[in-house]
């Protein structure tokens, strides 16, 4: 029997993906995403999906979730931000914070509170071996995949008792374009031209370590996937699952 899954940032990469293939495999699919241009493709790829407007940080498209009743939340979208640390101004540090961590947060207590109420349904809230692994460059985003992995390792254990299931998944680096996009735009705040060579070092460590030798999506779409149909879930859930060996073993 098919379910009622909700993926937030499915407009690419990723949720793009899963919201295609959920639906392809007889789910009930409602895909949120940014825009016009993102929902006419989406509707054109798959015209079984029901496609959204849905920015988490705007309160009038959060609304809309109370309408849905849903047997998964995927919580997918998300923006990236590289740069030295020391340089970021902080409020573009706030905007990712706001993106990645409150609105992720407001968007899953909503569905959480739904669930609790019917004492069913799973959350599956998207982190990245960022959320575990901190690195030169990629701090501004880290950060924030930390706070993502904290919040959903406690609700995993506060929803038990509500028999509603939440874990993480977290893939490593995939040719999605949004490492690329991270790693070659922190924005107009960094200037290479006029940066310190330290800082600019960073930044090219960066954009090797993260978009030399990316992988497969269609891996982390799949694991998307089984997460959403399973019996039961681990709490965390890397892709590929030796990404952590990986990464020492290039050190």
């Amino acid at each position: 029997m098919g379910k009622t899954i909700l993926i937030t940032g499915a407009g690419s990469g990723f949720g793009r993906g899963a919201a295609i293939e959920l639906a392809r495999r007889g789910h009930r699919v409602i895909a949120g995403v940014l825009n016009d241009e993102q929902a006419a493709d989406l509707r054109a790829s798959e015209p079984g999906l029901i496609v959204e407007k849905l920015d988490i940080t705007n309160d009038a498209d959060l609304a809309k979730v109370d309408a849905w009743e849903l047997d998964v939340l995927i919580a997918n979208a998300a923006i990236g931000q590289t740069g030295p640390l020391s340089l970021i101004p902080l409020e573009r540090l706030r905007r990712v914070f706001e993106i990645n961590v409150f609105a992720t947060v407001a968007m899953t207590q909503r569905v959480a509170l739904a669930m609790r109420q019917r004492r069913r349904g799973r959350i599956i809230i998207v982190s990245s071996i960022g959320g575990v692994r901190a690195g030169l460059g990629s701090g501004p985003y880290t950060m924030t995949k930390h706070a993502i992995q904290a919040f959903g390792t406690a609700l995993r254990a506060e929803l038990a008792a509500f028999d509603v299931d939440v874990c993480l998944i977290n893939p490593g680096p995939y040719a999605t374009g949004f490492n690329d996009r991270m790693a070659n735009d922190p924005g107009p705040w960094f200037d290479p031209n006029t940066a310190a060579p330290e800082d600019v070092a960073v930044m090219e460590g960066l954009r090797q370590r993260i978009t030399v030798g990316q992988l497969d999506p269609a891996d982390v779409i799949k694991r998307y996937v089984e997460l959403a149909e399973a019996e039961r879930t681990d709490p965390v859930n890397f892709v590929p699952a030796d990404i952590l060996e990986r990464m020492a073993a290039k050190r």
